[in-house]
C-alpha cells in the first residue's frame, strides 16, 4: 500500500521505483550503482560510531568528548540525506515535475515536506 500525503492523496509516481509505485516495501531502481556503495560505506562507519557512543556513555566519558562523536553522527547522517535527496530530486522529482499538471504539484508539496523534515 503506497503512503498518502497530508491530504490523503496518493503520492507521485516516482521514477526511482520500479512501476513508478512509492512507499513502504518500495524498492528504488534509478539510483547510481556508485551512490548507493557510497551511502552504504558511510552508513556502516556511522554504525561503528554508534558503537563507539555506546562505549563512551559506558564508560561514562567526558560529556564533551561524548557531545563531539554525537554531533559527528549527526552530519554523517545529514551527508546521507543529502545523497539521497540529491538522488530524488534529480530523478523522481524531475520525472514528476516534466510530466507537470496534478503530478508536478503533487511532487512540489513531496519536496516541500521533505525538506522541512529535514530542517528540523
Amino acid at each position: 500500500m503506497a503512503r498518502a500525503t497530508k491530504d490523503g492523496s496518493a503520492p507521485p509516481a516516482c521514477a526511482c521505483a520500479p512501476g513508478g509505485h512509492v512507499g513502504p516495501g518500495g524498492r528504488a531502481a534509478a539510483v547510481d550503482p556508485a551512490a548507493t556503495e557510497a551511502n552504504l560505506k558511510r552508513l556502516r562507519r556511522i554504525e561503528g560510531q554508534v558503537r563507539g557512543l555506546q562505549r563512551m556513555i559506558a564508560e561514562q566519558r567526558y560529556c564533551a568528548d561524548v557531545l563531539a562523536q554525537i554531533a559527528s553522527v549527526h552530519e554523517a547522517l545529514r551527508a546521507v540525506g543529502r545523497e539521497l535527496m540529491r538522488n530524488h530530486l534529480k530523478q523522481c522529482a524531475t520525472q514528476a515535475i516534466r510530466q507537470g499538471g496534478e503530478k508536478a504539484d503533487e511532487m512540489y508539496d513531496e519536496l516541500l515536506e521533505l525538506i522541512y523534515r529535514q530542517v528540523r
